[in-house]
């Protein structure tokens, strides 16, 4: 590959790195000194919803959107991943309606909280354990797509990725470490208007480089049939269709949304009911208007790639990218004039440094809440607990700098982001609604549920991850644990096991032990 810092401009490295320490400042000047885990981890329960709105949709989009989502539609996918947008915003109003006050009723510091009141502390760490290794991986993931962009930029090599993935972290670790969940969330609300001005840009100024501007490329787009994005089969494998987004995505962003603390916890972080439901309901009208943007934008892509041959070719595709990965970065690098290029860089520094943050935030959180501080044998000061968090959120980032080196192993950045969240929402999505229905119980059978469905979606992944698409395991998993501890329970009660234990019934509210 070419050395890309050739492509730069020195004000664009003025850019770049103004854009850093800025966002750096003011992640630090916004969480400033915390008081203790409530402030650190809940922001204390006092952050706008306009702001909590934008924090989700920029933590659940980052630089897949930027990288990924165009790679799609300038590949044979066209634009079918509009169906499994359609997916996301359902679950958003179903989550809106059902499941936010829930999350209000009484202090609670994850989702997790909610299967102890049902079941007990066991089945509480159970699920608070798979958040926890499927956290670190898909968030891993998103480093090191995060990073393509960046090789491409500073000219490292691929022995040399390392550092690139070192320098992410490191940065979206100095203010999450600081100011705990607040810092993360205002520094994630700025981000996603970078990188949605970023997009918008995009939208807009390629179609000049195009003869007969929008119009003409949006012809040229029918003609190659680039516009296509209504698939009426039902298939579980790819290409994307309507009852993939319909049923499969749904249940994803009900998972993701709902009990994976990712997204959660910048729920909690609001200051009611109502502005919990607002929060999400807006990450409901921004996503789908968001995701079309990125499409169009790997569709103009190919309209314009098509006259203009590549300056730099495509990479040969290899364990963990694919070679139109490299589309959107590649035109950034060599279409747009200096100081352009800076900017559009800036964006996706923060599309990928929100999902860093907001993945640190949230493992620190459950890993210090649901385990350290509920297993601790004798009560400590909030002194202690707040430098245990930051202590924790150092160990969490190195883990997320590893996985995210050993990431090239996959085949695919975008799916492996999504699949490895699925093996284990459908089992915390499965867990969260049998804690709901049943409310009481013994831990044994949602726990064996979990774990079935763990199992099961490892196998269906390493088996036959080409025969069943990512956007199904999460209603596969979710089927599983609720088949299976269903089954179990049934079994207990005939054998005359009463399925409530007398040891645990928690009132409304659990706190965070």
């Amino acid at each position: 590959m070419p050395d890309s810092v050739h492509h730069l401009a020195g004000v664009d490295w003025i850019i770049i790195a103004g854009y850093l320490a800025a966002i750096v400042s003011f992640g630090l000047w916004s969480g400033r000194r915390p008081r203790g885990t409530r402030d650190y981890f809940l922001g204390s329960r006092n952050l706008p919803w306009w702001a909590v709105g934008f924090s989700i949709v920029a933590t659940e989009t980052s630089a897949l959107t930027f990288i990924g989502v165009p790679a799609l539609a300038f590949g044979p996918d066209h634009l079918t991943f509009i169906q499994i947008i359609l997916g996301y915003v359902l679950a958003r109003i179903i989550l809106a309606v059902a499941l936010v006050p829930h999350y209000f009723r009484g202090e609670i510091y994850s989702p997790y909280q909610l299967f102890e009141r049902a079941f007990g502390p066991g089945a509480r760490r159970t699920a608070g354990g798979f958040f926890l290794l499927a956290g670190v991986l898909a968030a891993g993931v998103r480093v090191y797509v995060s990073c393509i962009p960046l090789q491409l930029i500073l000219g490292f090599s691929d022995a040399d990725i390392g550092r690139a993935i070192a320098l992410f972290v490191a940065l979206a670790l100095t203010y999450t470490l600081a100011g705990g969940v607040k810092s993360a969330v205002w520094v994630e609300a700025l981000q996603f208007l970078l990188f949605l001005a970023g997009g918008l840009f995009t939208l807009v100024y390629v179609p000049g480089l195009i003869e007969g501007g929008f119009g003409r490329a949006l012809d040229l787009a029918a003609a190659g049939g680039k516009l296509h994005w209504l698939n009426l089969d039902f298939t579980l494998g790819l290409p994307f269709n309507l009852w993939m987004g319909l049923l499969g995505a749904t249940f994803q962003v009900l998972s993701s949304h709902g009990a994976d603390h990712l997204i959660v916890q910048r729920v909690l972080t609001c200051r009611s009911v109502r502005d919990g439901r607002r929060a999400l309901l807006l990450s409901a009208v921004i996503i789908l208007p968001l995701m079309l943007v990125f499409l169009l934008v790997g569709t103009l892509l190919w309209v314009y790639y098509q006259t203009h041959p590549l300056p730099i070719p495509l990479p040969e595709a290899r364990p963990g990218v694919r070679k139109n990965d490299y589309v959107f970065p590649i035109f950034i690098l060599t279409a747009l004039p200096a100081g352009l290029k800076g900017c559009l860089v800036v964006a996706i520094l923060a599309a990928a440094m929100s999902s860093v943050s907001a993945a640190l935030s949230a493992l620190a959180a459950v890993f210090t809440m649901d385990f350290y501080r509920g297993l601790a044998r004798r009560a400590r000061s909030e002194a202690f607990y707040l430098r245990f968090s930051r202590a924790s959120m150092v160990l969490w980032a190195a883990l997320l700098a590893g996985v995210a080196i050993l990431t090239r192993a996959v085949e695919s950045v975008l799916n492996a982001a999504f699949a490895l969240g699925g093996l284990t929402n459908g089992a915390m999505l499965g867990g969260l609604i049998l804690a709901l229905v049943w409310r009481r119980g013994r831990p044994g059978p949602v726990i064996a549920g979990m774990l079935a469905a763990l199992a099961v979606m490892v196998t269906v992944y390493v088996q036959w991850q080409t025969v069943v698409a990512w956007p199904w395991y999460t209603l596969m998993g979710c089927l599983v644990t609720v088949v299976v501890a269903t089954l179990v329970r049934a079994l207990l009660n005939s054998t005359g096991h009463n399925p409530v234990s007398p040891l645990h019934r928690p009132g409304p509210d659990c706190g965070p032990n």
